[in-house]
This record gives C-alpha cells, sequence and structure tokens, in this order.
C-alpha cells in the first residue's frame, strides 16, 4: 500500500522537530563563521597590466592584420608567463623557497576581452609579497620574451601597487555563512523527515487508526500523579453505608 504525506502533515513534522531545524542551522553558521575569521588564512590579491602591440613608426597607425596579429600573440603569451622560462627567473630575483607549481597556482593571466591587454593577478597571503610578485614576472616577461619570441611587443600597462589597507579576497565569511544557513538548514529539514519516517511508535488515537484500521472506541486519560493532591483522593471517594464496629 502506497503511503502520501499531506501539507498538513508536513507542517505539523516541522513544527515538531523545529527546536532541531534551528539548532542544526545555527551550530552550521556557527562552524562556518568559526572556520571562516579564525582557521582559514587570509588570501590578498594584485595584478600587473600588460599592453601587447607591434612597433610601429611614429605616426603610423596599426592596420586590421597587424591588431588580429597581436590579439592571436595573447593566447600564446598566457601560457608563456606561467612556464617555467619566467617563473624560474621570477623565483631568483625574489629569493623565495617556494616551488615553480606553488608559484604558478599563485598566477592568474587573463585577456581583457578582444583587448590588447593582459592582467597578470597573484594571490599570496602577504599582501606586500603579491604586488612583489605580481610586478616580477610582468617585468622577467617583457624583458625575456624578447630572447624566447625575438619581438618587443610588450609593455607594462599598470603596476601592481601595494594600497594603504588591503582588504583579502578570500574567505568570504558572509558568504560561507549563507552557505552554512543553506546546508544547515536543508540537513535539519531532512534529518526532521528521516527521523519521522522512523519512528514507528504509536502516541495518538489517529496513530491507532493508521496503523491498525480499527477506529478508537474510548480512550484512558493520563493523570500526572504529582499534581494529585490528598483532597482530591478524599473527594474521589465512594461514601461509605452503615456503621463500622471494631473490637477489642
Amino acid at each position: 500500500m502506497e503511503e502520501t504525506i499531506s501539507l498538513k502533515e508536513i507542517v505539523e513534522t516541522l513544527k515538531k522537530r523545529i527546536k532541531m531545524i534551528i539548532a542544526i542551522t545555527v551550530a552550521a553558521v556557527a562552524l562556518a563563521a568559526v572556520v571562516s575569521y579564525f582557521m582559514l588564512t587570509p588570501s590578498y590579491s594584485s595584478s600587473t597590466q600588460l599592453l601587447v602591440n607591434q612597433s610601429t613608426e611614429e605616426g603610423q597607425a596599426y592596420t586590421s592584420g597587424e591588431l588580429r596579429t597581436n590579439l592571436d600573440l595573447i593566447n600564446t603569451y598566457n601560457v608563456i608567463i606561467t612556464s617555467p622560462r619566467i617563473l624560474e627567473p621570477t623565483l631568483e630575483e625574489l629569493n623565495l623557497e617556494r616551488s615553480m607549481g606553488a608559484l604558478r597556482n599563485q598566477i592568474n593571466v587573463s585577456a581583457e576581452g578582444d583587448s590588447q591587454v593582459v592582467t597578470i593577478s597573484v594571490e599570496d597571503d602577504n599582501p606586500a609579497m603579491a604586488v612583489q610578485i605580481a610586478n616580477a614576472v610582468g617585468e622577467v616577461f617583457q624583458r625575456d620574451i624578447v630572447d624566447i619570441m625575438n619581438v618587443d611587443n610588450v609593455s607594462i600597462l599598470s603596476a601592481a601597487e601595494l594600497s594603504d589597507s588591503p582588504s583579502p579576497v578570500s574567505p568570504n565569511p558572509t558568504l560561507n555563512m549563507a552557505i552554512a544557513m543553506v546546508v544547515g538548514l536543508m540537513a535539519g529539514v531532512g534529518l526532521a523527515f528521516l527521523l519521522e519516517f522512523l519512528d514507528n511508535t504509536v502516541k495518538t488515537e489517529d496513530d491507532v487508526e493508521q496503523k491498525l484500521g480499527i477506529p478508537v472506541l474510548a480512550s484512558i486519560a493520563t493523570i500526572d500523579a504529582s499534581k494529585v493532591t490528598v483532597k482530591d483522593i478524599t473527594h474521589t471517594r465512594r461514601p461509605r453505608t452503615g456503621r463500622e464496629t471494631y473490637g477489642a
């Protein structure tokens, strides 16, 4: 026999387990806040912008073919920037004690749409180090690309700078807590319905009719013994009739 659940039963289940749902949600948000503020290390980002162009004579404008060539070169430059040919000199110049793989994971190279601008973004636990790495990678690439591809068409458009009060890009405590609240709420609701599904005890007359398939004719009320007084017991006794005699 297929069991169905009505909207009323859903609401009753949620009302019955509302404290548990709220507790799980609050615990999830609190855990996310503790992890975000006290356990995760803040990460700062800094970026350098490079301009890729062809050398032209003074007063001569770029042709559409030259612009197309510059845009095609950007894809190649994106790969070269994160290659050992650029990262190894960067590590040596900054005297960094980290692997090229770790440094590569810190660097993100992207092109600004269809423009000739390439952005080198670096994330690091130290905001000043993020600035130094971004500028060093840009300078090494501008210098070494002449030997790598025999071209001199890269110039630094905007160098990375350290702000007075840098803000971390990660973690984002507000976002983390919002996600934790949604996850905690879903987990609480799911657990409430799971417990309701596993609960096969009989608590009400409706449970009896549903499980046994027979109507309930009567029920015996439960009396709390702690609330019953001697006076109540005296009033409920049956009156005695006749005379009682006691012998020696």
